[in-house]
């Protein structure tokens, strides 16, 4: 069984890398329709249409112009993203999302962090390095 630590995921955008990441989450769904019959025991379904959410969590950088500054909202990009980084062999994910809205948190003590939430904008791809 192969497991991974969080230390070596990254995500790109096009050949640039998005500076300071600290997480990041793909999440996706499906959704399903109901094709019960009155006569059924159990409900039974369909699958429908998939969709999914990312969620980037990074210490900001106002000087990312080709990673964090081109995360802005309404702005439709594909985002690379490498779970478990970017070596010959390592799973990655294709996604195209349209960026929904940013949120900078300012923390006394702490360093500012900026959240990026995002709207797959389509079929996702998985491939290898």
């Amino acid at each position: 069984m192969a497991v991974h630590t969080g230390s070596a995921g990254l995500i790109k955008i096009g050949a640039n890398t998005v500076a300071e990441v600290t997480a990041f989450t793909l999440e996706t769904t499906a959704d399903v329709i109901e094709s019960t019959e009155l006569s059924d025991t159990s409900k039974t379904y369909e699958v429908s249409r998939k969709s999914g959410t990312v969620t980037v969590e990074c210490a900001w950088d106002e000087t990312d112009s080709n990673g964090q500054i081109v995360l802005q909202e309404a702005t439709g990009v594909t985002l690379l993203l490498y779970p478990e980084g970017a070596d010959s062999g390592d799973y990655f994910y294709t996604v195209p999302a349209i960026v929904t809205g940013n949120s900078v948190s300012v923390t006394m003590d702490d360093l500012i962090r900026l959240s990026i939430s995002c709207q797959i904008n389509g079929a996702i791809s998985r491939g290898t390095v």
